[in-house]
C-alpha cells in the first residue's frame, strides 16, 4: 500500500511538471535586421508592468509591443562599454539600465537614456535585484543599495581588486538574505546590518573557487552558472557545493527560474533547457536541431526570459530573438498522455461514451479508453478505406462510415472491428456520410445510394430519389427535433421524416424557406429553434412549424465564412465553427470571434458534429487536431493589458513625445492644417500579428468597426474640435484605449482677417478720397487765384478737421548701433507686489506638479519647433501648441518661473542668433536680416534685448567669436 501511494504521488507530480512545462507554446516567431533590430546581440530581456518588452543589445535598449520596436541607443565613445547586461522598472515607470559604463535610467516620457550617478558608479552594471523600495545594484566594483533617492556602496570584499567585488547576479533568499554570485564565488549579504559571508566551493583547479555568471533559487537550493564548468548546486541547509545536471554545454549563459520547481537554463552551444527539480531531470529542450521538439534558430544563446504570462523569449548571438507566440488555455488541442496526440491531425468524426473517445480522420480512426489506458489505432489495410466520415455510439457499439469502404461496428469493451452485418452495397464500398440514432431504436444511415434505416440487425426501411420524396444526390445530414421530426438533407435539397406516418414529405416547405439548398448541418436550441447550416451563404433560422423563418442579417463578422458546425452553450450564445476561425454568437447581432490567441491551432474548423461531454466541455473537428472548448471558462477572461497607443503619425512624422495623458487614455492637439492621422497601437499578447481582433469607433455615439489582423488606423479630414477614438480587443471590453484628438477651430480668423480687410480698404478710400480734394483745391486756387478766406466755409471747417484728424509721424534717421545702445529705455511699469499677484491668480492657481509638466511640454515645444522665430508671437498662441489655457502658461512664467513672457521668448531669439552667427550659410546676412530671422519684430529691439542679456553688442559678440564685423544693413 506504502509503495502504491508513493508512485501515485510519484505520477502527479510528474504530471504537474509536465503541465507547467507544457504551458510553453511551441509555435516560434523571430525577430531580426527584418523586423528593425539594429543590433542582434541579445543580452537581456525584460517584461515591464505594462506588459511591454524590453531586450539589451550590445548598443541599445529596444522596447517591442508585439508589432514594433522602438530603439534607444547608448551614448558613450567607448563602443565596448555600450553593452546592456541589465534591465529593471522602477516607480514613475522609469527603466533602468546596466551597461558597461555604468547605470542609466529611461523615464517614461523621455527620448533617450539619461546616466545616473556617473561620480559614484564607474564601472559596468551587471545585475538588479529589487525588494521592496529597495534596489540592490551588482557592479564590477561591488554592490551598491539605493533607498530613498541615495546609493550607498558596499564593498563584497574588502580589498577593493578582490573579483569577489565583480558582481553578476543577485537572488532573494529567506530569513533577509541576499544571494550573491561573484567571480570570486558565492556570498550571501544579510539586508538589516549588510554583513556578507563567504561560501568556499573548491570546485575549480587545483582547489580554487569557480567563478560564477549568474544565479537563482528553488526552495533550499541555489543554482550557479558558470562559463566552463555548467550548472553548479548549493544546498542552503548542508553548505554542500555539487555539480548538477549535465546539459550538454559548459558555457552557462543565463539563468532564472519559477520558484517552485524548474529551471530555464540557457547555454552558448547547446540551446535552451528546463529542468525539473524535484525529478532531477531535462524535461524539455529548444535546440537548433530538425530532431528537437522545438526548433530555435541558434544553440547560441544568450539570454532566456519565461515571462509571467508563460511566454518564453531567447537571445542570441548575432540572430536577435525568438519566442513563443501566446495562446490563452480557452480552447486546447487533445492529446493522451505520451501515446497520442491530435495536433496536425484533420479530425473529420468524434463519437464519445463516458471515458471512452473514437476519433476519425483522413488516416483511419483512434480509440482511446482514459479509464483503463487502452489506446489503439485503425487505418488501412485493416481498412478498405482509411477516410473516416462519420460515427455514432449506438447500442453498446461503435458504428463508423468511411468514404468508398463501406460500414464498420467497433466493440468498445473487446476492441474488436468487423464489418457491418449487412453485407449488400453500399455498406461494403459505398460512402457512408451521417450515422444518427432516433429516440425509437433506430439508427438512421446517410449514404451515396439513399437513406436507410436499421434496427435489430436488419434495415427496415430505404429510400431512394426515383422512388420516394427522398431529394437527389447523397444524404448528408439527418437530424431529428424535439418534435420527433427527422429532417433529411441531400445533395439537393430537403426532405422531411414525418413519425405518425411514417413516410417522407417535400411538399410541407413555405414559400422562402431553404427546402432547396444544400444543408451541411441542424441544430435545435434551447428556445426551440432551428439553425440550419447551408453549404453557401447566411445563417438560417426557423421555428419547429416552419412559421417563422428568416436568415441573419448581413453586417456580422459571419459574412462571407462558410458555416461547418454549431452548438448552444450554458448562456444561450451559439458557438459557430467556420473555415475562418471560431465565433460565438448571441443570436441577434454581437459576433464575437476567437482565433490562434485563444488556443485555437487553426482557423479552419471541420463539417464535424460537435460533442458536449459529461463535464460541459465541447469538442470540434479542426484542420490540425481535436479541439476542446473549456465549458467552465468559457465566459470572457479579462484581458491582460490595456491596449498600448504606441504612436501617432501626421505626415510619416512622430507625435510620440506629444501626446499627454496616463495608461488607456491619451490626449494630442493638433494644428488646424493636421487632419489625418495614422494611429498606431498594439494589445501587447505578443500572438500572432495576423491573427489579431479589435473593433474601434469615433466618439461614444459612433460605430463599432472590426479590424482584423492589422495594428493600426487611418483617420483622415478630421473636424475641428475634440474626436475622440476609442479601440479595443473584440470581445474584451476593459482592453479599451482612448485617444482624444484636439484640433482648434480657428474658422473665426477667417472673419477677424476679412474685417481686417474691409477695415484697411475704406482707410484706403478715405485716405484717396482726401488726397484726391486737397490736390482739386491746391490747382483751384492756382488758376483763380483764390486764398483761403475765399474757400468755402464748408470747405474750410472740413479742412480743419482732417487737419486735425491727421497724425503726422517724422521719418526716421537710419539707427546707428552706437545711437541704439545709448537710447533711453522705456521706464518698466511699477512691478506688482506679492499680495496683488497672489490676488491675480488666487482662485486659479496651477499645481506645482502642472508647472512642471506643462514647463517640460514647453521646453520641447521652444526646442523642437521653434515658435520664438515667429515676431507675432502671442501667449495664446504658445498655449494652444502645448494643450493648456493663456492663464495656466502665465502663471507658469510670473510664478513659477518668475520672469515675464517677453523675456523668457527674447532668451531663445538671442541664443538663436548666437548659434545663427557661427553658421557659414548665413555669413552674409546682415544684423537685421538676422534679428528678422531670430522673431525680433525690430532691429531696435534687437539690439536693446542682445544688450540686456549678452552685456555686449552684436558686433562686440561677432567680433569675440569669429573676429569679424557684420554691417548693420
Amino acid at each position: 500500500m506504502k509503495k502504491c501511494l508513493i508512485y501515485i504521488y510519484l505520477l502527479l507530480l510528474t504530471s504537474l511538471c509536465c503541465l507547467q512545462a507544457g504551458a510553453v507554446s511551441s509555435e516560434i516567431r523571430s525577430l531580426s535586421v527584418s523586423d528593425g533590430l539594429p543590433d542582434l546581440i541579445i543580452n537581456t530581456i525584460y517584461k515591464d508592468s505594462k506588459g511591454y518588452v524590453w531586450m539589451g543589445t550590445n548598443t541599445s535598449v529596444e522596447r517591442f509591443d508585439g508589432i514594433r520596436l522602438e530603439h534607444y541607443m547608448v551614448e558613450g565613445s567607448n563602443e565596448n562599454l555600450k553593452r546592456v547586461f541589465a534591465l529593471v522598472e522602477m516607480p514613475g515607470n522609469e527603466l533602468w539600465v546596466g551597461t558597461g559604463m555604468g547605470l542609466f535610467r529611461l523615464a517614461d516620457d523621455a527620448e533617450k537614456l539619461e546616466r545616473l550617478a556617473p561620480e559614484m558608479i564607474t564601472s559596468g552594471v551587471h545585475a538588479f535585484c529589487k525588494l521592496g523600495d529597495v534596489l540592490y545594484v551588482g557592479t564590477e566594483k561591488g554592490l551598491y543599495v539605493y533607498k530613498g533617492g541615495v546609493f550607498e556602496h558596499v564593498l563584497v570584499d574588502k580589498n577593493v581588486f578582490s573579483r569577489a567585488n565583480f558582481v553578476t547576479g543577485m537572488v532573494e533568499g529567506e530569513n533577509g538574505i541576499l544571494w550573491l554570485s561573484t567571480m570570486g564565488g558565492l556570498k550571501s549579504f544579510r539586508l538589516s546590518d549588510h554583513t556578507i559571508t563567504s561560501f568556499s566551493d573548491k570546485l575549480a583547479k587545483n582547489g580554487q573557487n569557480l567563478s560564477f555568471y549568474n544565479i537563482t533559487r528553488i526552495g533550499s537550493k541555489i543554482f550557479m552558472g558558470t562559463m566552463s564548468s555548467g550548472l553548479v548546486l548549493f544546498d542552503i541547509a548542508s553548505k554542500h557545493f555539487s555539480r548538477y545536471l549535465d546539459v550538454g554545454c559548459g558555457v552557462i549563459s543565463a539563468l532564472s527560474g519559477d520558484g517552485k520547481d524548474l529551471l530555464y537554463v540557457g547555454t552558448d552551444g547547446n540551446g535552451v533547457h528546463f529542468i525539473s527539480v524535484s525529478r532531477q531531470r531535462v524535461i524539455r529542450t529548444f535546440l537548433h536541431d530538425r530532431e528537437a521538439d522545438s526548433q530555435i534558430r541558434s544553440n547560441s544563446v544568450y539570454s532566456v526570459l519565461v515571462d509571467r504570462d508563460g511566454l518564453l523569449w531567447i537571445g542570441f548571438y548575432q540572430l536577435g530573438v525568438d519566442y513563443t507566440l501566446f495562446q490563452s488555455d480557452l480552447f486546447s488541442t487533445y492529446q493522451y498522455e505520451n501515446l497520442f496526440d491530435s495536433r496536425d491531425m484533420a479530425v473529420r468524426t468524434i463519437a464519445f461514451h463516458g471515458s471512452q473517445k473514437l476519433i476519425g480522420s483522413r488516416d483511419g480512426f483512434v480509440f482511446i479508453d482514459e479509464a483503463d489506458g487502452r489506446f489503439q489505432i485503425f487505418k488501412a489495410p485493416r481498412l478498405r478505406a482509411s477516410i473516416i466520415v462519420s460515427s455514432c455510439y449506438f447500442d453498446g457499439k461503435y458504428y463508423i462510415g468511411t468514404y468508398g469502404g463501406g460500414m464498420y461496428v467497433l466493440d468498445g469493451a473487446t476492441l474488436e472491428l468487423r464489418d457491418f452485418e449487412i453485407a449488400s452495397e453500399p455498406f461494403q464500398h459505398g460512402h457512408i456520410f451521417v450515422l444518427r440514432p432516433d429516440d425509437r431504436g433506430n439508427l438512421w444511415i446517410g449514404t451515396s445510394a439513399g437513406l436507410y434505416c436499421y434496427r435489430n440487425g436488419k434495415i427496415v426501411r430505404h429510400f431512394k430519389s426515383d422512388s420516394s420524396k427522398l431529394p437527389e444526390g447523397n444524404v448528408y445530414e439527418i437530424y431529428f427535433d424535439s418534435s420527433h421530426k427527422g429532417w433529411i438533407c441531400t445533395e439537393s435539397g430537403i426532405c422531411i421524416w414525418d413519425p405518425s406516418s411514417e413516410s417522407l414529405k417535400n411538399d410541407v416547405f413555405p414559400e422562402g424557406f431553404v427546402h432547396k439548398e444544400k444543408i451541411r448541418m441542424i441544430y435545435e436550441t434551447s428556445d426551440h429553434q432551428l439553425y440550419f447550416l447551408p453549404d453557401k451563404g447566411e445563417l438560417f433560422v426557423s421555428d419547429l412549424t416552419m412559421s417563422h423563418f428568416s436568415r441573419l442579417t448581413p453586417g456580422t463578422l459571419l459574412d462571407g465564412k462558410s458555416l461547418m458546425a454549431v452548438v448552444e452553450d450554458s448562456e444561450g450564445w451559439l458557438w459557430v465553427a467556420t473555415n475562418k476561425g471560431m465565433y460565438r454568437f448571441d443570436k441577434k447581432t454581437k459576433v464575437v470571434p476567437f482565433n490562434f490567441a485563444d488556443g485555437i491551432p487553426s482557423l479552419i474548423f471541420i463539417n464535424c458534429i460537435p460533442i458536449k461531454d459529461e463535464d460541459g466541455n465541447f469538442w470540434f473537428g479542426n484542420s490540425r487536431g481535436l479541439v476542446r472548448l473549456n465549458g467552465k471558462d468559457m465566459d470572457m477572461l479579462p484581458s491582460r493589458y490595456i491596449i498600448s497607443l504606441s504612436d501617432v503619425l501626421v505626415n510619416g512624422k512622430s507625435m510620440q513625445h506629444q501626446l499627454s495623458g496616463e495608461e488607456g487614455h491619451y490626449a494630442l492637439t493638433l494644428e488646424n492644417s493636421q487632419k489625418s492621422v495614422i494611429i498606431q497601437f498594439s494589445a501587447l499578447t505578443y500572438s500572432d500579428p495576423n491573427s489579431l481582433m479589435y473593433e474601434y469607433k469615433l466618439g461614444e455615439e459612433g460605430e463599432w468597426i472590426s479590424l482584423m489582423g492589422k495594428s493600426e488606423v487611418s483617420l483622415y479630414d478630421l473636424p475641428s474640435g475634440v474626436t475622440s477614438f476609442v479601440i479595443r480587443q473584440i470581445g474584451y471590453p476593459d482592453s479599451a484605449m482612448t485617444l482624444d484628438i484636439c484640433i482648434p477651430d480657428r474658422s473665426w480668423y477667417k472673419w477677424i482677417y476679412s474685417l481686417v480687410a474691409l477695415l484697411l480698404a475704406a482707410a484706403g478710400v478715405y485716405v484717396f478720397r482726401r488726397s484726391l480734394l486737397r490736390v482739386v483745391w491746391a490747382v483751384l486756387r492756382k488758376l483763380n487765384g483764390f486764398n483761403d478766406a475765399e474757400i468755402p466755409m464748408a470747405v474750410e471747417e472740413d479742412k480743419k478737421k482732417e487737419e486735425a484728424e491727421e497724425v503726422v509721424t517724422p521719418e526716421i534717421e537710419p539707427v546707428t548701433e552706437e545711437e541704439t545702445v545709448a537710447e533711453p529705455i522705456e521706464p518698466k511699469p511699477e512691478k506688482k507686489t506679492a499680495s496683488s499677484a497672489d490676488d491675480k491668480y488666487r482662485t486659479n492657481k496651477v499645481s506645482p506638479e502642472e508647472c512642471k509638466r506643462l514647463y517640460r511640454l514647453l521646453e520641447q515645444e521652444m526646442k523642437r519647433n521653434k515658435p520664438y522665430r515667429n515676431p507675432n508671437l502671442k501667449v495664446a498662441d504658445l498655449a494652444v501648441s502645448i494643450g493648456t489655457t493663456s492663464h495656466s502658461l502665465s502663471y507658469l512664467f510670473n510664478q513659477y518661473l518668475e520672469k515675464n513672457y517677453y523675456d523668457y521668448i527674447n532668451e531663445y531669439r538671442v541664443e538663436e542668433f548666437k548659434s545663427l552667427i557661427l553658421k557659414d550659410e548665413y555669413a552674409k546676412y546682415t544684423l537685421t536680416a538676422m534679428a528678422e530671422l531670430c522673431g525680433f519684430s525690430s532691429r531696435a529691439s534687437f539690439f536693446r534685448t542682445f544688450k540686456k542679456l549678452a552685456g555686449i553688442t552684436p558686433n562686440e559678440y561677432i567680433k569675440q567669436v569669429s573676429g569679424e564685423h557684420r554691417p548693420v544693413d
